[in-house]
């Protein structure tokens, strides 16, 4: 089975519509997305009712879960009280433009997905199997992962979330992180996402290019913090 995953499209539209035009000319039996939809870029309404026509699954992110159900914070864990003020500004702008509607959407998503095919047992989730807003980075102690492996009950398991691509194997579990769809911090502003072929095993991460100056200068236009924009050009996250 050749299955598209995809995560972190954070309300670009733009990358979204590139992502999923390289997807049908791909060719897939499945597509899923790994939460955090929104935030970041203006286009929430959008984003998510091209995901809902789709009719692709999802799990919830933490900026889902923050806007779906109006939380106080998005729980983005920031350690950095300048780039929390931005993260601040930006979530009161995402939650404010986000429809009733399109909140429910986010409501609906679930913590998890999970199949089994080819005789392996896949799991889906934002950050971790632990927590939606758990970073998961490849080069946390291979201790970590093989904690989270025991207990996940599955052979692999797919992840987003830290927008930075990698699979590894630690122990008998691997580990793919889709990177981001429409917010990349690995130095690449092309959208990134997953083919992954169930019945061989190869993951390929598809870099894929869209119009990144118009995603930055609707991000200027719009009241967002303009630090996005640049981050988008660059491909960057906040300092890298």
């Amino acid at each position: 089975m050749r299955v598209a995953l995809f995560s972190d499209v954070h309300a670009n539209l733009p990358a979204l519509e590139a992502i999923l035009d390289d997807i049908q000319a791909t060719g897939v039996d499945a597509r899923y997305t790994l939460g955090d939809l929104v935030g970041y870029a203006p286009w929430p309404n959008e984003v998510l009712e091209r995901l809902a026509d789709e009719q692709i699954p999802g799990v919830m992110g933490n900026l889902d879960d923050g806007t779906g159900f109006d939380r106080d914070t998005c729980g983005c864990a920031y350690t950095d009280p300048a780039e929390e003020a931005l993260g601040d500004a930006e979530f009161a702008w995402t939650s404010a433009h986000t429809t009733e509607a399109n909140k429910a959407y986010l409501r609906s998503l679930a913590a998890e997905i999970r199949f089994e095919t080819d005789g392996s047992r896949y799991l889906l989730v934002h950050g971790s199997p632990r927590r939606m807003n758990e970073y998961l980075f490849e080069d946390k102690p291979d201790a970590t992962f093989a904690r989270i492996a025991a207990v996940a009950e599955a052979d692999v398991i797919v992840c987003g979330h830290t927008h930075k691509p990698y699979d590894k194997r630690v122990r008998e579990v691997r580990f793919i992180n889709t990177g981001s769809a429409g917010k990349p911090k690995d130095g690449d502003p092309r959208g990134c996402w997953v083919l992954l072929d169930t019945t061989t095993g190869e993951a390929e991460f598809r870099r894929v290019a869209y119009d990144v100056e118009r995603a930055a200068r609707a991000v200027e236009a719009s009241g967002l913090p303009s630090e996005y924009a640049d981050q988008l050009r660059e491909g960057r996250g906040y300092r890298a």
